[in-house]
């Protein structure tokens, strides 16, 4: 049995583990260096500080994948905007990992009050593309040779959900921390 909890620092290793491949050997992220461990704590902290960092875990509690929001841009205008990454650990894709997390993920910014999910994705990544369509994200631009990885140019194909209509009533996003 699957479950999903909030991420920590003491789980910083076993992430490192799960992206590592995803940078050495994938141009689904663009990194091409693994980050320190030190450097990934950090990362966790910042984004724990507003947004879910949420972590799938076995009986065992052994992590099998992560999904996580961070805001989309620095300006205050985009408060209202996050953008969605997850990691599956190779050895339990298509497991219905990656629907449970999303799942979880989206309920949580959803009660934060988080208008626009978006999710930048490499064009060559054709399994996300339907993933995210599966999930009801719509493509909204495709950027040309941006990306520059493993000897060759990649598209990034923008994908956005709306979770919350209300736009009328802009309240300030709720931390995560502060949800019920």
């Amino acid at each position: 049995m699957t479950s999903i909890r909030r991420a920590t620092e003491k789980d910083a290793q076993s992430l490192l583990d799960i992206y590592a491949p995803y940078i050495t050997k994938t141009t689904i992220t663009f990194e091409d260096v693994i980050p320190t461990l030190e450097n990934f704590k950090q990362r966790i902290r910042n984004i724990s500080e507003t947004f879910p960092y949420l972590v799938a875990v076995d009986d065992d509690n052994n992590i099998l994948g992560y999904a996580y929001a961070h805001l989309y841009g620095p300006r205050a205008a985009y408060a209202w905007m996050a953008e969605a990454s997850i990691y599956i650990d190779y050895n339990y894709k298509g497991h219905g990992l990656g629907t449970k997390l999303y799942q979880s993920l989206e309920t949580a910014l959803k009660k934060q009050g988080v208008v626009n999910l978006m999710a930048c994705i490499t064009e060559e990544n054709t399994n996300s593309i339907k993933f995210h369509e599966k999930f009801g994200y719509k493509k909204v631009g495709t950027f040309k040779k941006v990306g520059f990885k493993f000897n060759h140019w990649l598209d990034v194909t923008w994908m956005q959900k709306t979770l919350n209509d209300r736009l009328d009533e802009m309240e300030a996003v709720k931390p995560y921390d502060q949800l019920s």
